[in-house]
């Protein structure tokens, strides 16, 4: 479907899932005509994702951070809070601040475009009030298809927020976080298109075409070669049953460079935000964080903390079956770091704005329940020199 949409970028704006203003707000004046479709990125044009979009949530940017220009979905399922997380993550997401007379990293080159498909009027409500109360709406473009409007709107809803995020990137400069929320809405919106259009259906009902379909939203993420901006998407889908093997959190894992995993059972434990670190990844991780963008010591405690966490996890297997007595002293000291992990680290306040920083300084400070000679991924550093030959060198953490 070819169309196209006035691009303007106001604050504070809301708009429905055709592109027209439901604030009350006068309408918008076109700077410019775009097809919603996009134009296709030459491969070679684009540039690799690199540095860090810091959400605020210590279980995404410590051990799942996200580079600018990357696509990462939060798979979740129902009764759980990812439209909490969705706008926490609009609260509090911005660029990594490093440097105040760096025009990059000012608060005015980044922006957020938030699309909901297919909510009830409820979840609208939230979203909205919530941007507004927090004063979020300030650099917020806020898209929203209601789940009793048009099923043929839900398909061109995303497509209306990556043109503006495209605009907002390509054409304005900014570093965009889009925020697609929820993916399984609008798969199951192409469906029913499909099936009124009689084509041949593929697994579950869900058109054969579907994988390509979800390409062509993914892959307008990046960053372009001679343009500062970059395009950053979230999807977040719910998986019916929480079957991680149903087709669209299936494809969606194969177009997307990792995913963020939202646990039933740590949120049937009362904690907030619920994100299973485990099944967790980043797969640009590596480009955007270390030394001159994070931390020189991010990648070292990212890796302890999982191999603790992992260990933590056995050990808590093992214990329901020998018992504690059973547990030798290391077992014992991993049981600790994992109730004082997802206590301290994984848990956190829906208004709890953590720096990268922060969540590396509560990093360190579980680790130091164990001895240095467990910590087996932070490597030592090299010998210092000694002034007298005769004396021992010492290995220093």
């Amino acid at each position: 479907m070819l169309a196209e949409l006035k691009q303007a970028f106001h604050s504070s704006r809301v708009f429905n899932g055709s592109g027209k203003p439901i604030d009350r707000g006068p309408c918008v004046l076109a700077e410019d005509y775009l097809d919603i479709m996009g134009q296709p990125i030459n491969p070679q044009c684009r540039i690799y994702p690199e540095e860090m979009i810091q959400t605020g949530i210590s279980a995404i940017d410590g051990m799942n951070s996200i580079a600018r220009g990357q696509k990462i979905p939060i798979f979740s399922a129902a009764g759980l809070p990812h439209n909490e997380i969705a706008a926490q993550i609009c609260r509090q997401a911005g660029l990594v601040q490093k440097s105040k007379d760096v025009m990059d990293y000012s608060a005015e080159n980044f922006a957020i475009v938030f699309a909901a498909m297919g909510v009830n009027m409820e979840t609208a409500r939230f979203f909205k009030s919530d941007f507004e109360e927090n004063g979020s709406m300030d650099n917020v473009c806020l898209f929203l298809n209601l789940a009793n409007d048009p099923t043929i709107e839900r398909i061109i809803t995303p497509r209306l927020a990556l043109t503006t995020a495209e605009y907002l990137a390509y054409q304005c400069e900014k570093h965009v976080l889009v925020i697609l929320t929820d993916m399984s809405s609008y798969a199951e919106a192409l469906r029913e298109v499909s099936a009124a259009r009689e084509e041949v259906p593929g697994r579950r009902g869900f058109p054969g075409y579907m994988y390509t379909d979800l390409a062509t939203i993914y892959e307008r993420a990046g960053r372009v070669e001679g343009r500062n901006g970059s395009i950053t998407q979230i999807p977040i889908l719910t998986m019916p049953n929480d079957d991680i093997t149903h087709p669209i959190p299936d494809l969606t894992g194969y177009i997307t460079e990792g995913q963020v995993y939202v646990d039933r059972q740590l949120h049937n434990r009362q904690i907030y935000p619920p994100i299973n670190v485990l099944p967790s990844l980043s797969r640009l991780m590596k480009s955007a964080i270390g030394e001159g963008m994070t931390r020189k010591d991010h990648a070292d405690v990212s890796n302890q903390l999982y191999a603790c966490y992992a260990i933590g996890k056995d050990v808590q297997a093992m214990k329901a079956v020998v018992g504690e007595e059973a547990l030798t002293s290391d077992d014992l000291l991993y049981l600790e770091f994992l109730q004082k992990f997802e206590k301290n680290f994984i848990a956190q306040g829906p208004y709890d704005n953590r720096t990268v920083y922060e969540t590396l300084d509560i990093g360190w400070q579980l680790l130091r329940i164990f001895p240095k000679e467990m910590l087996k991924r932070i490597p030592q550093r090299g010998p210092s020199p000694s002034p007298n030959p005769h004396l021992p060198v010492i290995l220093h953490l």
